[in-house]
């Protein structure tokens, strides 16, 4: 795996595969701002096309990849909730419930690792857990490539995608990966307030302030220092840390696939884009608000042998427990993370349902 090429074009970074492609094939131009960065995950077998990203984006609403055929992987990643369905726990095709929240699907083509705990690497290795998991889709790829062989129509879609109408398990996870990179959001208030293009609420401005400042008392500076871990435009960094949801340890995330014990207890952390969105929060779900996940930093974080060093001995006040901050402060930061909704994301029609059009 290697970076894409680049063009820089009028304020945009346009995403081009240097690597050759089906002769039918024309490459597919992904934009996104400058200020993204230029650290993205493409595999030099499975380049962005125009053909492989409306396949892609075809089978991301096929039920037919399903073991019922009612269930797609649109049922747990909806437009309208930036690709989360707003349940603590997703269904499966048999009503199991999945042990960890859905995440929203947003900006990955910057992020190498998927899931909670960083279990899958790349997007075609993570779009086979959800499609042949025995409680998720519950389907072997070999029965969703004979499903879509008896549809015609899809025929033609994979030879133009890969150059060959004979449909193949590899063709499914690349096709699905090439639609879901391009699911990029950039354009909320946030954003252009970063162009320019907005001027921000007197609350917002003190909740950005907040949001990126580490509080030191001792020089009345304020803060609640949440860029430690969600730091720049894309709100993310590509790490695990234990927030201090529990000192006691029921499900011990990235443990799990490290089998280091500094592991115990860490889980991704995720983009806060969109996050108005995407309720419920935290790996479990438990909490509803985005007041009840300020709360939780605020004032009740736990502590254990891996918290996060970025959470231990952070306050507003001198020789604080806790981080203090106080109620319109509070209200501050959550009118800044409602700046991160980008509504154009959630109704573009390149990402929506193509069989309902």
């Amino acid at each position: 795996m290697r970076l894409s090429s680049t063009i820089v074009c009028i304020g945009l970074i346009i995403t081009l595969s240097a690597y050759s492609l089906h002769k039918t094939a024309k490459p597919y131009i992904i934009q996104y701002p400058a200020y993204f960065g230029n650290r993205i995950f493409v595999p030099d077998d499975n380049p962005e096309t125009d053909a492989g990203v409306a396949l892609g984006r075809m089978l991301f609403y096929e039920n037919a990849l399903s073991a019922n055929n009612k269930i797609s992987c649109a049922t747990c990643h909806k437009q309208e909730l930036a690709f989360t369905d707003e349940k603590k726990f997703s269904s499966g095709f048999d009503d199991s419930l999945q042990p960890r929240n859905t995440m929203s699907l947003v900006n990955l083509l910057w992020v190498r690792n998927f899931f909670w705990d960083g279990r899958a690497t790349g997007l075609e290795e993570q779009a086979k857990t959800p499609l042949t998991g025995i409680h998720e889709m519950g389907q072997s790829l070999t029965v969703s490539v004979e499903k879509l062989q008896q549809k015609k129509f899809y025929h033609p879609l994979f030879k133009n995608a890969f150059g060959s109408d004979t449909i193949g398990e590899d063709m499914i996870v690349k096709a699905l990966a090439q639609f879901v990179r391009t699911l990029v959001s950039a354009d909320s208030k946030y954003d252009k307030y970063l162009r320019g293009e907005y001027k921000p609420t007197q609350s917002e401005l003190n909740g950005i302030a907040l949001f990126y400042a580490a509080p030191d008392p001792a020089n009345n500076i304020r803060g609640a220092d949440c860029g430690h871990c969600h730091g720049g435009p894309k709100t993310y960094s590509e790490l695990y840390q234990n927030n201090g949801l529990d000192s006691v340890f029921t499900d011990a995330g990235r443990e799990q696939i490290t089998h280091q014990s500094f592991d115990e207890g860490r889980f991704r952390v995720v983009t806060l884009r969109n996050i108005a969105l995407t309720s419920p929060y935290m790996h479990d779900g438990r909490f509803k608000t985005l007041d009840e996940v300020i709360n939780h930093y605020n004032e009740h974080v736990l502590k254990s042998s891996t918290l996060s060093p970025f959470l231990q001995n952070k306050s507003n006040i001198v020789n604080g427990k806790q981080l203090d901050l106080n109620q319109k402060e509070k209200k501050d930061i959550v009118a800044f993370l409602n700046m991160l909704t980008d509504s154009s994301f959630i109704t573009n029609k390149n990402f929506s349902n193509p069989f309902l059009n």
